[in-house]
């Protein structure tokens, strides 16, 4: 219950308040935390002096080293990583190191790729009895030839299989080995100097080729669909050619093929080479990479191979 009561100050004055008069109740027990704060401050003996807790600010603080550039992964902290870490040291994290590896693979690929191939091709060219037994045993050729299809359309068409190690690198292993058996019994029917001709024009124009797609700044991958109704158009003129037994057909038939299949090379590196060019394949597809260089190549060989046999005859 309140009410009014009159109070004379310290200096004379009359106080007027609302409530009970001072003094009408006993005053509460010394101590803490029931009758206020206890004498002298905390039990603790008081808040600390400056600086004694090291995560409070104080005046001119610094921060901690690796948080000006925490998100920049200079130093070890948050959203970054240390690169002097023995877990991460020595892997580069850019996607201009990731393509790098990526053309060593593809590169690395088909070089076994040609190998295997020109074996086939001097094992079919040089050695007379095993050149007589694969010409009289056309069997040989149409199984090759069946093989090669089924791994060529598996490794295009399916992604999971050429993605996935070690199925990827069999059925390109399957697909080289009938490639190379097919190209050797074709360059058999040639003459010895006419194929080691057609091989060395083939490395020569394959290089330089090569090097143009490296350094050239013009974009081919957006030629794809060019690209694509040329060989269509070119593989009208071969059945129209096969009708057609003459020297000239023959001869543009070959040339419009090496040149279509050259400007493909060029294609098919930049689309490995990504970077500043408009369309790129996915470093998982190094085996489709190196697929479609090693198609490139080999078909440019065929086409000369026949544009020299077709000159000399």
């Amino acid at each position: 219950m309140s009410y009014a009561y009159n109070q004379q100050g310290p200096y004379g004055q009359q106080q007027q308040g609302y409530g009970p008069p001072p003094g009408a109740y006993p005053p509460p027990p010394e101590g803490y935390p029931q009758g206020g704060y206890p004498q002298g401050g905390y039990p603790q003996g008081g808040y600390p002096q400056p600086g004694s807790y090291p995560n409070v600010p104080q005046p001119g603080f610094q921060p901690p080293p690796y948080a000006a550039d925490s998100y920049t992964g200079a130093n070890q902290g948050y959203g970054g990583y240390n690169p002097e870490d023995p877990e991460v040291k020595g892997f580069d994290f850019t996607e201009q190191s990731i393509r790098k590896g990526f053309i060593r693979k593809v590169y690395s690929i088909l070089m076994v790729q040609l190998v295997i191939t020109m074996g086939f091709i001097a094992l079919l060219c040089y050695e007379p009895k095993t050149k007589q037994f694969v010409q009289q045993t056309p069997s040989l050729f149409i199984v090759a030839l069946v093989v090669m299809i089924v791994a060529m359309i598996t490794l295009a068409c399916c992604g999971e299989v050429r993605r996935k190690a070690p199925i990827n690198y069999i059925m390109l292993f399957i697909f080289t080995i009938a490639e190379g058996f097919l190209l050797g019994v074709s360059s058999s029917h040639y003459k010895q100097d006419a194929v080691l001709m057609a091989v060395g024009i083939t490395a020569a124009v394959c290089l330089a080729l090569t090097l143009f797609a490296f350094q050239t700044k013009y974009d081919f991958t957006m030629m794809g669909g060019i690209l694509l109704v040329a060989v269509i158009i070119l593989l009208v003129f071969g059945i129209v050619a096969i009708f057609v037994q003459n020297r000239i057909v023959q001869l543009v038939y070959a040339s419009l093929g090496a040149l279509i299949f050259s400007i493909y090379l060029i294609y098919d590196t930049q689309l490995m080479m990504g970077g500043k060019h408009k369309y790129s394949i996915s470093p998982e597809e190094y085996v489709f990479a190196a697929l479609n260089l090693y198609l490139d190549i080999i078909n440019i060989f065929m086409y000369i191979l026949a544009i020299i046999g077709n000159a000399r005859d």
